[in-house]
């Protein structure tokens, strides 16, 4: 913004120059000719009336030393004829006397009692008629170079482009100055506005230079930014205190329904353990929805992560688990290398998309991790799969497909999601080849130390798994 306030300056300030110094120097130029042309016009009439005499008087030895003496002075040309036109004296050593210039017009015009006055691109001439009363006697030409006058007026010229040239740049100093002024505080805003998408603002916007306006958004700001970061720490502290405050009550409340087992009649059991089961479940629900909360009040920067690494170390840790329910976990692929992934997001989504695929998985098949061109990770089962419309929704809070035959808390997905995002990567599900369901994660290579996307926020492809 800067430059562009300070080149409208400059572009006003040459506008105006322009506006005035263009038609003062071609004022000057047109009174500067016609200065010269006056001088001429009045010299070329005392010389016409000094050689009328000598010819009056038939005094032709002295014409050649009465221009010649001029010319000597002024650097002018003079040449004088006769009544019919014959050259009788010429300034120019190279001019030859005794021939008729009777043709030429202004000699024509200035024997016929006219006198002419000429302006050319490089001559400047005046010629009178030599005569007393009606008898014309003569003709007289004077003619000087232009150069003498197209210096004056190139020099008028040259001195009116440095005066613009030292106008511009003060004007350039004194813009540049008020451009800084008005926009400091749109600077010190951005920065601020920086800082609060970061999670906190330390260096708030200054609101005491610039423009009243931009003092004034400047202090709006701040007070909202101030206000939004109180609300932000009240909902961190209630999710930081609500995670003790209800463990502690599900917690015991899970010991109470245990401990009524002996007092029950048995066929009450299965009830008891449908609300053991319900308390547990609730209990995933609240640790759920708190992790979600942290992870969307807390900032993060995505790092360089190695995404083979996690995907080795989290099959090692998922396997076990796999074979006791007779499913095998296989890594396919070219291996990817790093990505920009959030510090430990890149375990919880892989944690979060094998739990929802063994959890629909049949015994004897297999979940597999395929590495694919473009930093994509599949996660593909071999179970019923899920329709269109159930994949839509699967990544809404709460959600649960109305099949489903485990006590999931429809958070695993969201959660899943929201780390990607904020990775940089997106997520997606599809159907598999067969049966299943395939759940793309895309995410961002990290390729010379800089992100593939840099300067914007890339989305990938991920996917996801079974609610």
């Amino acid at each position: 913004m800067t430059r562009r306030l300070l080149l409208s300056y400059l572009g006003l300030a040459v506008l105006v120059l322009a506006g005035l110094e263009i038609p003062l120097g071609w004022i000057y130029a047109r009174a500067e000719i016609s200065r010269a042309s006056q001088s001429v016009e009045r010299d070329a009439s005392m010389l016409a009336e000094v050689t009328e005499e000598n010819i009056e008087k038939g005094n032709f030895d002295a014409l050649p030393d009465i221009v010649g003496d001029y010319a000597t002075r002024t650097g002018g040309h003079v040449v004088v004829t006769d009544r019919q036109g014959i050259v009788l004296a010429d300034s120019d050593p190279s001019g030859r006397a005794g021939i008729s210039i009777a043709a030429q017009p202004d000699i024509a015009r200035a024997l016929h009692n006219q006198p002419t006055v000429a302006t050319g691109d490089d001559l400047l001439s005046a010629t009178m008629p030599g005569s007393s009363g009606s008898t014309i006697r003569g003709a007289l030409r004077l003619a000087y170079p232009m150069a003498e006058v197209n210096a004056r007026v190139h020099r008028i010229w040259w001195a009116l482009a440095l005066a613009g040239a030292c106008i511009l740049a003060a004007v350039a100093i004194v813009a540049f100055t008020l451009a800084r002024w008005i926009t400091r505080p749109l600077r010190t805003l951005e920065a601020a506005t920086a800082q609060l998408a970061d999670g906190r603002l330390t260096d708030p916007p200054d609101a005491t230079t610039g423009p009243p306006e931009l003092r004034d958004l400047a202090a709006s700001f701040t007070h909202t930014a101030t206000r939004l970061q109180q609300l932000l720490k009240g909902q961190q502290a209630f999710a930081s205190e609500a995670s003790h405050q209800l463990k502690t009550p599900l917690t015991a409340l899970r010991l109470r329904l245990e401990n009524f087992e002996p007092y029950l009649d048995p066929r009450a059991h299965d009830s008891l353990e449908e609300a053991v089961g319900e308390v547990d479940r609730l209990s995933r629900m609240v640790q759920g929805l708190l992790a979600l909360a942290r992870l969307e009040n807390s900032a993060t920067t995505p790092e360089p992560v190695d995404l083979d690494t996690v995907i080795a170390d989290r099959v090692a840790m998922w396997e076990p688990l796999a074979a006791e329910q007779y499913v095998a976990l296989a890594v396919t692929g070219r291996p990817t290398g790093r990505v920009w992934a959030i510090a430990g997001a890149m375990e919880q989504v892989i944690d979060n998309l094998l739990a929802n695929a063994l959890c629909v998985s049949p015994p004897g098949t297999t979940i597999t991790l395929h590495r694919a061109p473009g930093v994509e990770l599949h996660i593909i089962d071999q179970g019923p799969g899920m329709p269109q419309a159930d994949r839509d929704r699967a990544f809404d809070r709460f959600w649960r497909a109305c099949d489903s035959h485990h006590d999931g808390t429809g958070l695993g997905l969201p959660i899943v999601r929201h780390l990607v995002h904020a990775s940089g990567g997106d997520i997606t599900l599809h159907p598999a080849q067969g049966t299943g369901l395939d759940a793309a994660v895309r995410m961002r290579p990290v390729i010379g130390g800089r992100s593939r996307g840099a300067g914007g926020s890339p989305r990938a492809t991920p996917a996801a798994a079974t609610p």
